[in-house]
Parts: C-alpha cells; sequence; structure tokens
C-alpha cells in the first residue's frame, strides 16, 4: 500500500527540501519504490539537490496539464535504481496547481506501484503548501530550535489537522513527526538554541530525529547529492535513523547531546 509523506514547515529555510531528498533516497536504499515531488512551484530547487537539474524535459505541471505523461516527466535516480524525481516548474505559478490535478497524479504514482510518494512542500500556508499536505498519510514537520520557526510550525500543525483529506473524512489523522534541524547542543546549554524537549512540549509532536548543525549540508547540496548519502557524515547518520524510525524500527536518539572529550582533549583544552 502506498504511503504519502508531506516534508513541510511554516517557516522558510530550515532544511525542507534537504530533508525531503534525503528520507526518499533513505527509504529508495531500503528497495522501496520511491517518487519525490516537488511543489514550490516557481522555486524549483529539489532537481538541484538531487542533482538532475539538467535532466528536466516536462515537469509537474506539465503532468497536470496534459502536456506529457507521468512517465515522461519522471525522472529516474542514477544512484538508486528505485528513485524518481518529479520536478516543479520554474515557469508557472502555484495557481497553476489543482486538487483535481494533484490527485489524478497521485492516483497515477499509486497505481503504478510505488510504495512512498515524498511530497517536498513550500513553506508557509498557501495554496502550493496545502496542496502537498492535503493527501498525505504522514508528516514530516522540519522545524529550527528558535522560536520564530517552531511558532510557525504550529499553525502547521493546525492545517494538518483541520485542512487536509483524512480531516475532511473525519477519520483517522495524518500522522505528524517532529524533525529539528540544525541542532547545536552546545548553544542549547548556553541557552542560545531551545532544546529537543523544549520544541517538542510547545508543539505537542515527538521528535522523528536530531539533526546536528554541519557544513556537510551546503557541501552536498552545492554538489547536488542528498546529504544522506555521505556515508561518513553526522547528518547522514541522523537522516538514516529518521528513515529507520518512519519504518518502525526503535532507535535511540543522538546528537541531542554534546560529544564528551577525551582524556587528552581534556588535558590539552582539545
Amino acid at each position: 500500500m502506498t504511503e504519502i509523506i508531506v516534508v513541510t514547515s511554516g517557516k522558510g529555510g530550515v532544511g525542507k527540501t534537504t530533508t525531503a531528498a534525503s528520507i526518499a533516497c533513505g527509504l529508495a536504499r531500503r528497495s522501496k519504490r520511491v517518487a519525490i515531488i516537488d511543489f514550490d512551484i516557481g522555486l524549483r530547487n529539489l532537481d538541484l539537490i538531487m542533482g538532475c537539474e539538467r535532466r528536466v524535459v516536462f515537469d509537474f505541471v506539465n503532468v497536470i496539464q496534459g502536456d506529457c505523461s507521468l512517465k515522461q516527466a519522471l525522472i529516474k535516480d542514477k544512484r538508486i535504481e528505485t528513485l524518481f524525481v518529479l520536478a516543479a516548474s520554474q515557469t508557472r505559478d502555484k495557481d497553476a496547481l489543482s486538487k483535481d490535478g494533484v490527485r489524478k497524479v497521485l492516483d497515477e504514482l499509486i497505481a503504478d506501484g510505488f510504495d512512498y510518494i515524498v511530497c517536498d512542500s513550500p513553506a508557509g500556508i498557501e495554496a502550493g503548501a496545502h496542496l502537498a499536505m492535503y493527501f498525505a498519510d504522514r508528516a514530516i514537520v522540519v522545524v529550527n530550535p528558535e522560536v520564530s520557526s517552531v511558532r510557525d510550525s504550529d499553525r502547521i500543525l493546525g492545517l494538518l489537522s483541520s485542512k487536509t483529506q483524512r480531516a475532511e473524512k473525519g477519520g483517522e489523522k495524518v500522522k505528524e513527526h517532529l524533525l529539528l534541524t540544525r541542532y547545536n547542543p552546545r548553544r542549547v546549554a548556553a541557552g542560545e538554541m531551545m532544546s529537543a524537549d523544549d520544541v517538542k512540549e510547545i508543539l505537542g509532536i515527538e521528535v522523528l530525529a536530531v539533526i546536528p548543525e554541519s557544513p556537510d549540508v551546503l557541501s552536498a547540496s552545492n554538489a547536488g547529492t542528498p546529504v544522506i548519502l555521505l556515508e561518513q557524515s553526522d547528518v547522514a547518520k541522523a537522516y538514516e535513523d529518521a528513515v529507520a524510525r518512519l519504518m518502525g524500527e526503535d532507535r535511540p536518539m543522538r546528537f541531542i547531546e554534546e560529544p564528551k572529550k577525551g582524556f587528552l582533549a581534556r588535558m590539552f583544552g582539545g
């Protein structure tokens, strides 16, 4: 049975597309058939992070408007056999998306046997963000541990509980997960950043993973490589934990405390 996962946030620049790309890659590396869709019409970024920007011929809007078939628009990832990308349009505005059009594309992906559909939502609460979350079974809410990001994400949680297909039908709610990005335990200890427990208490949902602050994210993005593929990076390990928990595995939460210094580091101030 296909599961639709929306990766969303109330605030821009929190690492949403990085998260969507890494989650999609992580699921696909577990032999799941995964499609990832960029809903950020006019501001296309997912194809850059996935390293397939030069291979975009048709996009999401082209499929909805009947300019091409879904198979023509889907871009097969060169690294992972079971991963496909549907890029956003750079030349249309967000009004080019419609509920019926999105439903049609999702239904076709479901009929084609995809295990997961990952929807990379634009930030905020406008139409594109609403359509990205409307059909979701799960939501990954990406938050930086700062007051403005947490406040804006609280509004997103309100939409998930009231403005989705599941909410309208009155059945089981969209399953919500909190993912904290750019987390720095040293700054948390210094009172410069909210702790994971603080954010969890305010938003009232479980933490899926804590992604440590790292230059690896920018390096991977510039190289067109989802950061989860940088095997030795702590960021990659954190995203692997997130994927494992999504699939029901029980893993201890990492990267919420500063690593303890070894004996030599303590002696010589390293």
